[in-house]
């Protein structure tokens, strides 16, 4: 593969580290935002001469477009944005305070379109560059105890899809990439919790809380394997707008669209009765 310039937002951890490293050791260039100058130096400790660090937070808005300027300014035009940074809200949506809504969508959503937003002019007028958002799973089917996190990254997905219409005939490529679950942090210390106080909502989420703390650091994904699958979808010619990580993902997907196609069918007569 002919090496190529990534821009990622959240390599401290992760997709983004992970994706970072595999880039690194075939040869590419990286540009990764952190938040932290420990976590900067840390990241440029990965390659003497290609990965470079900036400081940036994505739900400071008004930053991005300046930090993704100076970013090419200095490093050279960016191939790939990979919108990465993102993280997990747990809980009953009864007892989820909007304002963690909210802070979720700021990270999840308007932190990446921002950063995409910088990015699309650039690369229209190249007529070239391929954008990747990160979503999950989570962007298909749902389950509960995770109505914040599932609404950012259905957001997500449906801006995608439509961005890769709109940027398809200049060359330039969207896809949403779904993870399923894998061996990062995302159910771990970077998960958000709100507190339970609710008894009626117990016997529900009691056992899907606990379970998926009992697979934290022990999910089939591993994320070594996500990032070398990234690599393969940025070195195609006609990448697909949307791709799904883990055989977890590809059943659950799968069982969601079957279910989805039943109820289509069975309210068929009710659907097309709104007609003329």
């Amino acid at each position: 593969m002919t090496s190529k310039t990534f821009f990622i937002t959240g390599v401290s951890s992760g997709f983004g580290l992970a994706l970072s490293r595999e880039a690194l050791a075939v040869g590419h260039r990286v540009i990764g935002t952190v938040r932290t100058d420990e976590a900067r130096r840390a990241f440029e400790a990965l390659h003497d001469e290609h990965a470079h660090a900036i400081l940036l937070d994505v739900t400071d808005i008004d930053a991005i477009p300046d930090a993704v300027a100076a970013a090419e300014s200095r490093f050279g035009p960016v191939d790939i944005l990979v919108n990465n940074a993102g993280y997990g809200h747990e809980g009953i949506f009864e007892e989820s305070p909007l304002n963690e809504m909210r802070r979720q969508f700021e990270v999840n959503v308007f932190g990446a379109v921002a950063v995409t937003q910088a990015f699309v002019p650039r690369f229209r007028e190249r007529r070239r560059g391929h954008i990747i958002n990160i979503t999950s799973m989570g962007g298909f089917i749902t389950m509960p105890g995770i109505a914040y996190y599932c609404g950012s990254k259905f957001a997500l997905e449906g801006i995608s899809e439509v961005l890769g219409k709109e940027l398809k005939p200049f060359g330039v490529y969207v896809t949403a990439v779904a993870p399923g679950g894998f061996r990062t942090d995302w159910a771990g210390r970077s998960m958000q919790r709100s507190p339970r106080s609710i008894a009626d909502y117990d016997a529900l989420f009691d056992p899907i809380r606990q379970a998926r703390h009992e697979r934290s650091g022990n999910q089939l994904g591993d994320p070594a394997k996500a990032a070398k699958a990234i690599l393969t979808l940025v070195s195609l010619e006609d990448p697909p707008a949307h791709l799904l990580l883990g055989s977890d993902a590809i059943s659950l997907v799968r069982d969601k669209l079957i279910a989805m196609t039943a109820d289509i069918d069975k309210w068929e007569s009710l659907t097309r009765s709104t007609d003329g």
